[in-house]
C-alpha cells in the first residue's frame, strides 16, 4: 500500500491480509489521528482480490469520493481515504510483511520522504517543497525569539540559512542549482508571498486568481490564462493569507472564513477558506498600476474621449455629485481615483472604504477604513459609522469607495446636507439599474422612508451617473453617461447625454445638452457644449 498524508508525506507499507487499519495499538496499520476510529477498516483477501469493510467509524471511509461500507475487489487505481490518509493498494505475488511497521504502527509525526520521480516533475517538486516548507516552519518556530527583531530582508536571509540546513541530501540526484531553486521557493512560501511574488512583480498581470494551491490563473493584457506556477500545499496558501491579514487587524478562520485585505503595494485581496470554499483556500488579488493614471492616461488608452474627460473634470470642480457604476473589473476604482484627483487642492477629502484601496493624487486626503468585529463579536466599525463620523471632520468632499449596504442612506443624506461634489461607486449593469439598486439598498436599510421620499432623495443627491464597462478584449471604457433630471409621476427621470459609439469604440455625445450647464453658474467652453449636440 502507498499512503499519502495531508501534509504531503508518503509511506509504503507491505502487509498480509487479513488485517485492520485504525488508531488502536492492536491494529496492524496504526494511524493516530482523531478522524480515524480505533478499528476503522478491515482488509481481507480471497481468490478474486482484496475487499474492504468499514467497521462503523464515525467519519467513515471514502472510496473514489463516495462513502462506502463495503467495497471490492480493490483496483490499483482506487483511492481509499481513511482520516488524513489516502491509500492505494497494489497486490503483490510475494506477500511480505514489514514487521517493524506492523508491530509498532505508523507514526504520522515522523516525516519520511520518498520521491522516485525526476526533479522536473511538478508532483515531485511540489511534494519536496511541501516537506521542506513544514520543516522550515518548525525550525523558525523553534527559534522564534530571534525573529521579532529582524527586518523583512533579514528574515528572508535567516530563513534561507535555516532552509539550507534541512535534509536536502535525502534526494541525492538533485543538482546544486535545483537545490538553490527549491530553497528559494520554500523560503518565499514560508516568509513571503510564495509563487505570487513574481506574478505581483509582473506589470502585465492585472489580476491573480488562486482557485486551489495547485491551480492559479492570471489576467494579463485582458486575457485570462492558467499560470504554470503552484503552491506546495494548502498549508502554504493559508500561511500567506494569515501573514497578510494579521497586521491589518483582520482574521480568517472557520468562524470567519472570508476576508478582504490589501497588500503593501495597494493591491486588493479577497480570500475564502473552507468550509465556504470546497477546494480549500481561494485567493483573488486585484492589482493596481504602480504609476497612478491621470485623466490624460485614460484619454490615451481609449477609456474616454477628450471632450468627455474635460466635461467630467468640469463637473468635479463644480461640485457635481457623481456615481460611477459598472461591473466587477470594469475600472470603477481607477476612474474614481482619477476624478477625485481633479478636486481643487485647497479642499479637504475624506475617503471611506471597507478595505482601503483608493490612491487619490491629492495633497489633503484623510483615509478611513471599516473594521470587522473581533472574535468576541465586538468592536466592529461599519461604513455607516464612518460616514456619520466623516460629517464631523469638516470635509469638503466625501468619497465612498463603494456603496453596497445600509451606508447608502447616510451617503445620500450627506450629499443632500451641504457636502456636494461627493463621489462613490456602485455595482450595476447600466445607469438606470444603478438608480434601482440604490433604491433597493435604502429599502434594505429599513430607514422607514416611503418609496416616494427615497426617490426624491436619490434624485436630489445624485447628479451624474458614469457607467463603465469592460469589453471582451479586456479594455475598460466609459460606456455611457446619464444625467439625473428629477422625479416625475413617481419615477426618477434621466437623460443619456453620452453613449458608446461602436465605430470609434468610445462614448460620444448623444445629441442632448446637459441641464447641468443651465443649473450651474460656471459656464463651460463652447468646445465642450458642441461635443454633446453633435449627431
Amino acid at each position: 500500500m502507498t499512503l499519502t498524508f495531508e501534509d504531503g508525506r508518503r509511506e509504503k507499507v507491505s502487509l498480509k491480509p487479513p488485517f485492520v487499519i485504525g488508531r488502536s495499538a492492536e491494529c496492524a496499520l496504526r494511524i493516530q489521528h482523531w478522524r480515524v476510529a480505533k478499528a476503522h477498516l478491515r482488509v481481507r483477501r480471497d481468490q478474486a482480490g482484496c475487499y474492504l469493510e468499514d467497521l462503523g467509524s464515525l467519519v467513515g471511509t471514502r472510496i473514489n469520493g463516495n462513502r462506502l461500507d463495503r467495497y471490492g475487489p480493490v483496483q490499483q487505481t482506487d483511492e481509499v481515504v481513511v482520516g488524513p490518509c489516502l491509500l492505494r493498494f497494489a497486490i503483490s505475488e510475494h506477500e511480505g510483511v514489514d514487521t517493524n511497521i506492523a508491530q509498532a504502527g505508523l507514526d504520522i509525526g515522523a516525516p519520511e520522504i520518498e520521491h522516485p520521480d525526476p526533479i522536473d516533475s511538478s508532483s515531485f517538486d511540489r511534494a519536496l517543497r511541501r516537506s521542506l516548507h513544514l520543516g522550515l516552519i518548525k525550525a523558525l518556530d523553534l527559534r522564534r525569539t530571534d525573529i521579532a527583531s529582524l527586518t523583512p530582508a533579514g528574515l528572508r536571509d535567516y530563513a534561507r540559512e535555516c532552509a539550507r540546513q534541512l535534509p536536502l541530501d535525502l534526494v541525492e540526484h538533485i543538482s546544486d542549482v535545483d537545490k538553490d531553486r527549491l530553497i528559494e521557493l520554500v523560503v518565499i512560501e514560508a516568509v513571503g508571498l510564495g509563487v505570487l511574488e513574481p506574478l505581483l512583480a509582473d506589470p502585465a498581470v492585472t489580476e491573480i486568481m488562486v482557485n486551489a494551491f495547485d491551480e492559479i490563473y492570471v489576467e494579463s493584457n485582458g486575457t485570462l490564462r492558467r499560470s504554470n506556477v503552484e503552491f506546495s500545499s494548502e498549508v502554504a496558501v493559508r500561511g500567506i493569507i494569515e501573514r497578510i491579514v494579521f497586521p491589518l487587524g483582520r482574521r480568517i478562520d472557520e468562524l470567519s472564513p472570508m476576508v478582504d485585505a490589501r497588500l503593501p503595494d495597494g493591491s486588493r485581496l479577497n480570500a475564502v477558506i473552507s468550509p465556504i470554499s470546497l477546494r480549500g483556500a481561494c485567493v483573488t488579488i486585484r492589482k493596481f498600476p504602480n504609476n497612478r493614471p491621470t485623466l490624460d492616461d485614460l484619454i490615451q488608452n481609449g477609456t474616454l474621449a477628450q471632450p468627455l474627460a474635460k466635461f467630467l473634470s468640469w463637473c468635479v470642480v463644480n461640485r457635481v455629485n457623481i456615481l460611477v457604476s459598472g461591473g466587477t473589473g470594469s475600472g470603477k476604482t481607477t476612474l474614481l481615483n482619477v476624478l477625485a484627483s481633479q478636486i481643487p487642492s485647497v479642499q479637504r477629502i475624506v475617503t471611506i472604504e471597507d478595505s482601503a484601496e483608493l490612491q487619490i493624487a491629492h495633497p489633503h486626503v484623510v483615509k478611513l477604513e471599516a473594521r470587522p468585529p473581533s472574535i468576541e463579536g465586538r468592536g466592529a466599525v461599519t461604513i455607516c459609522d464612518l460616514v456619520k463620523n466623516a460629517l464631523r471632520m469638516r470635509p469638503d468632499r466625501i468619497v465612498v469607495g463603494e456603496v453596497r449596504g445600509p451606508e447608502a442612506t447616510d451617503m445620500l443624506a450627506a450629499m443632500n446636507t451641504g457636502h456636494e461634489g461627493s463621489l462613490t461607486t456602485l455595482h450595476a449593469n447600466n445607469p438606470r439599474d444603478a438608480l434601482a439598486r440604490l433604491e433597493t439598498l435604502m429599502l434594505a436599510a429599513q430607514s422607514g422612508l416611503p418609496h416616494a421620499a427615497i426617490r426624491d432623495q436619490i434624485a436630489s443627491a445624485i447628479h451624474l451617473i458614469v457607467h463603465q464597462v469592460r469589453l471582451q478584449n479586456g479594455q475598460r471604457v466609459v460606456h455611457s453617461v446619464a444625467e439625473v433630471c428629477g422625479v416625475e409621476s413617481g419615477v426618477i427621470q434621466t437623460q443619456t447625454i453620452a453613449r458608446m459609439d461602436v465605430g470609434s469604440g468610445r462614448a460620444r455625445g448623444a445629441g442632448l445638452m446637459p441641464t447641468l450647464f443651465d443649473r450651474l453658474s460656471h459656464r463651460p467652453d463652447p468646445e465642450m457644449t458642441d461635443w454633446f449636440v453633435q449627431t
